[in-house]
């Protein structure tokens, strides 16, 4: 089942009166587990996007349209929010500015260990290749295909709206914490209501 829709956007002002509500809803913060240790909203779920989308159709299960999804930027959570479109669950919730926007506002934020974003990762990963790709082709000759692969791939990234490199760094050592556990996760959210 494809549906298209919209993801409803809420500003930190209109959250932050949703949270304060009768009924509030339910937050699921799609950034890496180091992200989320490092500041998030009081209350919130982390499920990584790449473990939301492996698990979309088991959390549809468990989920219901009071669901607001955060990220650092709301880009990450769009894509969170397509994706659990696509398995059944139209029309959730996306933080305007994400974090960001949320830490600017003053709202309620618990800190962790600080830690570099998805997106500062991706930059540095990103600029050092295409330096070593340009600098290095005057020591070795057709390096600078690095710096036109990486290149493209920014494009790519750019026009379809995904990060293969934010997906792969992810994964590595530093941006996860040693209790966060997939299963543990979908099963923390499927409890909570």
């Amino acid at each position: 089942m494809t549906t298209s829709t919209t993801p409803r956007s809420l500003t930190s002002e209109e959250l932050r009166t949703k949270l304060d509500s009768e009924h509030p809803p339910r937050l699921l913060d799609v950034r890496s587990p180091a992200e989320f240790e490092a500041a998030h909203i009081p209350g919130s779920y982390n499920v990584p996007l790449d473990t939301l989308r492996e698990h979309r159709e088991e959390l549809t299960r468990h989920l219901d349209t009071d669901v607001v999804l955060v990220c650092r930027s709301g880009q990450r959570a769009g894509q969170a929010e397509r994706a659990l479109a696509e398995a059944g669950l139209p029309g959730l919730s996306v933080l305007s500015g994400g974090m960001t926007s949320w830490e600017k506002s003053g709202a309620p934020t618990n800190y962790g260990q600080e830690r570099w974003d998805m997106e500062r990762q991706v930059r540095l990963v990103a600029g050092s290749l295409v330096l070593v790709g340009a600098l290095g082709s005057f020591v070795v000759p057709g390096l600078q295909a690095l710096s036109a692969f990486v290149g493209g791939g920014l494009a790519f990234a750019a026009i379809s709206n995904t990060c293969a490199m934010g997906v792969l760094l992810s994964r590595m050592p530093w941006n996860r914490t040693p209790s966060f556990d997939p299963r543990k996760a979908v099963a923390q959210l499927a409890g909570s209501r």
